[in-house]
């Protein structure tokens, strides 16, 4: 019994043993050891040179398509430059329209001041054709009675509502001419306010500043002033007097 468990025992060795070292043997592979930074630097080494043999197929491929990338560079290049001469005339041409604009805009301001001027000339020579007309008749009234007379009486508005100015011309005729006038101007001005009628007399008696209402005169003299009417009234007219003593010598009135 005992003989036969040494034999059993016996036979598992040598059957472990022959599949270790007989034909059943499991192969062994003999490697040489290599560091890993060598690895490292092998590895590295393959993907650069796949990298770069992937750009050139790339290159390539784009040289057989008809994309060469040296040509699209300078194509860019001649672009940018074409871009910026573009940039550089459309500024000179804007530096023009500024300067044509501004030019345009001193003909516009010249031709409105001449324009001015032409309007003031044309009523200097309406004033000048009334002088004339007016100096005309006195030369025809020299033998006529001696009096006063109110000639051209103009009332406008001043700009500012309720505010007017009024022109007139007060001059002698027939008789002597020698003799002189010493009074005041009067204006009586026709109102309309909320519906109402209404008067006003200027100047009033009151008035601190009637003086600027005298006149002194041997022949004739233009007269030139401005008042003002209440807040929302509106002159319908005016009518102008000669006073001399408490005396009317001669007035004109005008409609608005």
């Amino acid at each position: 019994m005992r003989g036969s468990y040494t034999d059993s025992r016996l036979a598992v060795t040598m059957r472990r043993l022959r599949s270790r070292f007989g034909i059943s043997a499991p192969k062994v592979a003999v490697r040489t050891h290599i560091p890993w930074y060598w690895r490292v630097l092998a590895t590295i080494a393959v993907l650069s040179i796949s990298i770069a043999f992937a750009g050139w197929v790339y290159d390539a491929g784009r040289k057989i398509a008809g994309f060469d990338k040296r040509e699209t560079e300078q194509e860019m290049t001649m672009l940018r430059d074409r871009v910026a001469e573009l940039e550089l005339e459309a500024a000179k041409l804007r530096a023009l329209t500024n300067a044509g604009e501004s030019t345009v805009q001193i003909e516009r301001t010249t031709q409105q001041q001449l324009s001015r001027q032409v309007k003031a000339l044309e009523q200097e020579n309406g004033r000048l054709k009334e002088d004339l007309a007016f100096f005309e008749n006195l030369a025809v009234a020299e033998g006529k009675e001696a009096g006063f007379t109110i000639n051209r009486l103009r009332v406008e508005p001043n700009g500012n509502p309720e505010h007017y100015r009024y022109r007139l011309l007060a001059a002698a005729q027939g008789g002597k001419k020698d003799r002189e006038f010493r009074g005041s101007i009067q204006l009586v001005i026709s109102l309309q306010q909320g519906g109402k009628s209404a008067m006003m007399v200027l100047p009033a008696q009151n008035d601190p500043g009637r003086q600027r209402f005298d006149i002194n005169f041997k022949h004739f003299q233009r007269v030139d002033g401005t008042f003002q009417v209440p807040v929302g009234a509106r002159v319908t007219s005016v009518e102008a007097r000669l006073v001399q003593d408490g005396v009317t010598r001669a007035s004109q009135a005008v409609v608005l």
